[in-house]
């Protein structure tokens, strides 16, 4: 796929996903999305990629939908991509965004600007979200007569609590990025214009980490972040536990430390 709306490159181990509109604040569209997916699975499938870091560029990590090219298209009565009306929370048919980010690599949203809207609510299932001092985050749907998406109903009062989430969806009101790391909602602040530095010494503290057990930790938090049943929790994790104690990695591991060096998990990169 040729990119028109993100851009994608490789530092070491961290694939960096950058959203390009800058001259709109990176306001998304469900074609922004499809590059998103793409180039979120060439990742997955890199053996040399641990971890992927999504930002923006210029001023916004991405201001919300784009108005004209998605809004305004569909009220005049045309699709703005590939079947949205099809799909989930706008995006194209057979785009599972939440699934893909929750499968996906270790991922951290850095975000370097405004985050409204959609530009939030991709952010809520990412594994880490860190923000600089002065972004600015918000939902806005109400005042869009809208209503959230992205499962984000679930995800952000998981990240502040309900009634938290209930002020920042029925309000629309945006707050800074010290505000946000204040309730929770940002996992780590850093300082201007450090966001990409930070974010990537965050990405490759998980991408040292073999693929197999990161994929595994995803797949547990995921579904045992609304189990109630203590015991299925613990059966869950043992199921995965036994399948570790038979695989290369841990037996990569176990060698490392009796011979005193480090673990390696994935190809060496010049």
């Amino acid at each position: 796929m040729q990119y028109t709306q993100i851009t994608y490159e490789t530092r070491g181990a961290v694939a960096i996903i950058t959203l390009n509109r800058p001259d709109r604040l990176n306001a998304w569209t469900p074609t922004m999305s499809a590059e998103q997916a793409h180039a979120i699975t060439a990742a997955n499938s890199d053996a040399s990629i641990g971890a992927i870091v999504m930002t923006g560029a210029g001023r916004g990590y991405c201001a919300g939908a784009d108005m004209q090219d998605t809004f305004q298209k569909r009220l005049s009565g045309t699709d703005p991509g590939d079947d949205t009306a099809g799909g989930m929370g706008g995006l194209p048919r057979g785009l599972d965004w939440v699934q893909l980010i929750r499968q996906c690599k270790p991922i951290i949203a850095a975000i370097n600007g405004p985050a409204i809207g959609v530009g939030l609510t991709m952010s809520l299932p990412m594994d880490q979200i860190i923000a600089e001092p002065q972004a600015k985050l918000g939902t806005g749907f109400i005042k869009m007569g809208l209503v959230p998406e992205l499962a984000s109903t679930r995800l952000l009062a998981a990240r502040v609590g309900l009634g938290r989430a209930s002020d920042l969806f029925l309000s629309g009101r945006v707050i800074t990025g010290e505000q946000a790391f204040a309730i929770g909602l940002v996992d780590q602040l850093c300082e201007p214009g450090k966001i990409l530095e930070h974010a990537l010494d965050v990405a490759n503290s998980y991408a040292a980490n073999p693929d197999l057990q990161l994929s595994m930790i995803k797949s547990l938090l995921t579904e045992n972040l609304v189990e109630s049943d203590l015991t299925e929790v613990q059966r869950r994790e043992t199921r995965l536990l036994t399948k570790c104690w038979e695989s290369d990695e841990h037996k990569e591991a176990v060698a490392a430390f009796l011979e005193k060096r480090p673990a390696v998990f994935r190809p060496h990169i010049d």
